[in-house]
């Protein structure tokens, strides 16, 4: 007979004869009632009033009758708290019962009774049952004080179990070991700060072990914890990788992921060259291959987990794509999936097989399937060159077939081939155009629209296609009245005659009709570019297009790390972090793979100074705009220029004055502009005249404004010993046709404690220039012209001049982006010209900027250690001497040296004209090219280009 017949009774009064049979003195009779109870409980009939009745059938020596109370008891302890502590006394009884099942059933139930009441109680019965000589009651217990943290964390580390559970890692029993294992990650994942599972070579050692012998779950719990280990060198991680390899051929594919997780980690510390690499990738391909032949959602889950290991390794499948060909059978989503890899898996060796397999996949029946084939097709031409030249012909193929879908997907990536290899296969845009009229897609008309812009001058009646377009412009998608928008200013670009009124009535029909915001601004931005300057908008629309790049679906490389030790997780199949999916994910600790041994970019160097937001904390040393700083330093502290002012120029912007106030509105979002830079002359731009900047202030002028702006604007200039600052070749800042035949290069050098700007102005004019001046805006560290400008003579067509402009830093500040921006006006008797330049920050190292030793040590300490950014200066091979002695030409002082392990370490400091600190430690190892820079400063905005500094000093 089958317990069925329990579940199929509902009559009334069923409660009352219930209690009778539990109360009753026969085994059998109890036996059964306390069936009929659980059945209905189960079926969600409440049988919460007969707790007391059921709770006294635990007193039995029968195995089945006692699990079937304990079920009942789980279920109905939390509605019954008080009811639910008459049953401690039992569990603590049967945690001494000499049956083994029965103290493990004991503790199992222990730990799933959710009361706080109850657990102090339970505390003494699984202390026993940790140290219990039974493993099967040892493995139990450990489980339990996982369930037990969850309910009341403070009470077990007081209690002491997680050192025992600590101690079971070394059991002899290896499912005792798994299951300590198991419940130690569980707690250490949600509270990843405590370093619960401290793994060393030992323990290690142990988990390896055990790993033959436990069960396939306990051996996932093992793997699982060896992935996050990290082993000193790489001797040990191929230790491990050697007693992991045997699971890959376990039967469980849960195991098998787990061991290509560790697998996969490891291997980022074994160096290329060694022969047991080239062995492991050939034993890891087998077991991934044997997964695809379980049931679809088995596969599907291998094959996300193999584009995984396929973007960090393809090497190891790369022999192997026949398994990733699509069986006519296969769902939808394992199509799809195949698809991808077969892609990622291409190459020249293999590319003639893939290509008769996606033809044959553009003539199946499932649409998505048929998009995706000849799109795979498209990437396969942009990932393997010799092959694109087929991949087309295929593509015309299919073009011919007339099947609508198939052409508006083969266009689309026929326009991406385009931009691979232009001018390579334009011969084909005549098939292309007689599909016009079935284009329905948005995608495929804006690609079809976008070859026909670009290869305008190649297609007769572009103009008539385009315009055959234009007669729905409303209708259409935004992609496609942008695209639309674009080609048709191309062509107007190509065939200005014959098509002026096509361009003018898309301009309106964008700009006036539209309410589409980009669509808009694209409009209004080439009608201002056409109005006024025709050669600039061809130079901006026509302008050479980057190649795109092979791959464009790939997982950013950090990701794609941090997935990969997610192997076998959810987060491979979705292939998004934990973070992402787990809700209030309070314990996802975000792994990353072991550094790589052996290679140069073993530490990355944090290219960006820190964020923004540890900034903030600091006092900004460099004030921002509207700073009181600022302002006070806007102050017109220069007596009046002398000299007469300069005649104004009117500046010629064709139809639209784009610049409205001329170098005000440029360069300055203040309303001052420059004005106040200028010694008391009217502002240039606006209508009066442009004056030359006055003479450098006198030093008593910095001190009534406060203790802090002497220091700012460092007027004792601290004059050293001559040094041999390096000097950066000069490059052209403003090219001749920006600047109606005047052109100007120059450089900046420091030179025993002063500043310049050497310049060399030529004039590639027909006419005579002269009265020239220069003015700065405003910059972050106050560089401003401490002399006018002073070219003796006009300047003559083809002539060119050197000079040398003294720069100070007392000019106004405003803090720039990048930090070492610095905007320029030059001024001649033709126009105004401006143009914006990156000075070296080593111009404004000054020369008592060596820090004392004690001094160094105490400030290096305050600084907090989120202000220090790390750097490296590669590929320079020089000695710690050499270096010391070629950034001490710099004003980078040298404090102290040490060597330690070999490595020699270089403590420096150097200040900033504006009084700020940096301290630098400058780590060489004599053998290896790349130095380790860190920086400490309380400014860190000033990091990164300190470090560009260093670099370049270095390498000069």
């Amino acid at each position: 007979m089958t317990d069925s017949k329990y579940f199929t009774t509902t009559k009334k009064g069923e409660i009352f004869e219930l209690k009778a049979e539990l109360n009753s003195d026969k085994k059998e009779k109890k036996k059964e009632a306390v069936k009929k109870v659980i059945a209905s409980m189960t079926v969600g009939k409440d049988v919460s009033a007969l707790f007391p009745d059921v709770v006294n059938c635990m007193q039995t020596d029968n195995l089945e009758l006692k699990k079937l109370v304990y079920l009942y008891l789980m279920n109905y302890a939390k509605s019954q708290p008080d009811m639910a502590i008459m049953a401690v006394n039992t569990f603590v009884k049967d945690c001494e019962d000499p049956n083994p099942l029965i103290r493990a059933l004991a503790v199992r139930t222990m730990g799933c009774i959710r009361v706080d009441k109850i657990t102090e109680y339970l505390c003494e019965p699984l202390r026993k049952c940790l140290k219990d000589e039974d493993p099967y009651v040892r493995k139990t217990a450990a489980v339990c004080v996982a369930k037990l943290h969850d309910i009341n964390a403070q009470l077990v580390e007081d209690q002491g179990f997680l050192d025992t559970l600590k101690d079971l890692i070394s059991d002899s029993n290896p499912m005792v070991v798994a299951n300590a294992v198991a419940a130690l990650s569980e707690i250490a994942e949600s509270h990843p700060s405590s370093n619960l599972l401290d793994l060393n070579p030992q323990s290690i050692n142990k988990l390896l072990t055990a790993l033959n012998e436990c069960t396939e779950w306990g051996q996932i719990f093992i793997l699982d914890c060896l992935a996050n280990y990290m082993p000193k060198d790489d001797r040990e991680a191929q230790s491990i990788c050697e007693r992991v390899t045997p699971r890959l051929s376990h039967a469980n594919s849960a195991v098998v992921l787990s061991a290509v997780k560790v697998l996969m980690k490891f291997m980022e510390m074994l160096s290329k060259d060694l022969d047991y690499y080239g062995t492991l990738l050939k034993k890891l391909a087998p077991p991934l291959v044997t997964l695809l032949s379980a049931e679809p959602e088995l596969q599907y889950v291998a094959l996300r987990n193999i584009n995984l290991i396929v973007q960090k390794r393809p090497e190891i499948l790369k022999h192997e794509m026949k398994v990733f060909f699509v069986k006519y059978n296969d769902p939808i989503y394992v199509k799809l999936e195949k698809l991808d890899i077969m892609i990622r898996l291409a190459s020249q060796a293999n590319i003639a097989q893939v290509l008769a397999e996606l033809k044959e996949y553009a003539t199946e029946v499932d649409v998505d399937f048929v998009r995706k084939a000849v799109r795979a097709i498209g990437r396969c031409a942009i990932k393997v060159e010799q092959s694109a030249e087929r991949c087309v012909s295929t593509l015309l193929d299919l073009i011919q077939t007339k099947v609508n879908y198939v052409v508006q997907e083969a266009i689309v990536v026929i326009k991406d081939i385009f931009r691979k290899y232009p001018n390579k296969y334009e011969s084909v845009i005549a098939t292309l155009c007689e599909n016009l009229d079935s284009l329905d897609e948005p995608e495929a008309r804006a690609a079809m629209i976008w070859i026909v812009g670009e290869y305008a001058e190649r297609i007769d009646n572009a103009d008539e296609l385009l315009e055959s377009f234009l007669e729905g412009f409303h209708d259409e998608s935004t992609q496609v009245q942008l695209q639309l928008l674009t080609a048709i200013v191309k062509l107007f670009l190509k065939k200005p005659t014959e098509t002026q009124e096509l361009v003018q009535q898309v301009l309106s029909l964008a700009t006036q009709d539209s309410d589409n915001p980009d669509l808009r601004d694209r409009g209004y931005i080439y009608w201002r570019l056409l109005s006024t300057d025709p050669v600039a908008a061809k130079e901006v629309v026509l302008a050479e297009k980057p190649l795109i790049s092979e791959e464009t679906d790939l997982i950013e490389p950090t990701l794609l790390d941090e997935l990969i030790c997610y192997i076998g997780t959810l987060a491979s199949v979705y292939h998004k972090p934990p973070s992402a999916f787990v809700e209030g994910s309070r314990g996802v600790v975000h792994k990353s793979l072991p550094p790589r041994t052996g290679s140069s970019e073993s530490a990355e160097s944090p290219e960006a100074a820190p964020s923004a937001g540890q900034a903030a904390e600091q006092p900004a040393v460099i004030p921002a705009q509207g700073d009181l700083l600022g302002d006070l330093l806007n102050l017109d502290l220069g007596p009046p220029v002398s000299g007469p002012p300069l005649a104004a120029s009117s500046v010629q912007m064709g139809a639209v004055d784009l610049l409205g106030g001329g170098l005000d509105s440029l360069m300055g979002d203040e309303s001052e502009g420059l004005r106040s830079d200028v010694g008391g002359s009217p502002a240039m731009g606006g209508g009066g005249g442009f004056a030359a900047p006055g003479p450098a202030v006198p030093a008593s002028m910095g001190a009534p404004l406060g203790s802090g702006l002497g220091d700012l604007f460092d007027l004792t200039g601290g004059v050293g010993t001559l040094s041999g600052s390096y000097v950066a070749p000069k490059s052209v800042w403003l090219p001749a046709m920006k600047a109606k035949g005047l052109e100007i290069s120059g450089t900046f050098s420091r030179q025993v404690g002063s500043i310049s700007m050497d310049l060399v102005l030529t004039n590639k004019a027909l006419q005579v220039m002269s009265d020239f001046a220069i003015q700065f805006n405003r910059n972050s560290f106050g560089l401003a012209p401490a002399a006018p400008l002073q070219v003796h003579a006009p300047l003559a067509p083809n002539q060119s001049v050197e000079i040398s402009l003294p720069l100070n830093t007392v000019g106004s500040v405003m803090k720039m982006d990048p930090l070492n921006n610095l905007q320029v006006a030059v001024k001649n008797n033709i126009d105004v010209f401006y143009f914006s330049t990156l000075y070296p920050l080593h111009i404004l190292f000054v020369e008592d900027g060596k820090m004392e030793r004690q001094m160094f040590l105490a400030t290096w300490k305050d600084i907090p250690n989120e202000n220090e950014a790390q750097f490296q200066i590669k590929d320079c091979s020089l000695s710690a001497d050499a270096a010391s002695s070629k950034l001490q030409g710099s004003n980078i002082f040298t404090i102290a040296k040490r060597t330690v392990e070999g490595q020699d370490m270089l403590y420096q400091s150097l200040k900033l004209t504006n009084g700020i600190w940096v301290l630098a430690e400058l780590r060489i190892q004599p053998s290896n090219p790349t130095l380790t820079l860190s920086l400490k400063c309380r400014a860190p905005e000033v990091s990164q280009h300190v470090f560009q500094a260093y670099d370049t000093i270095l390498k000069n």
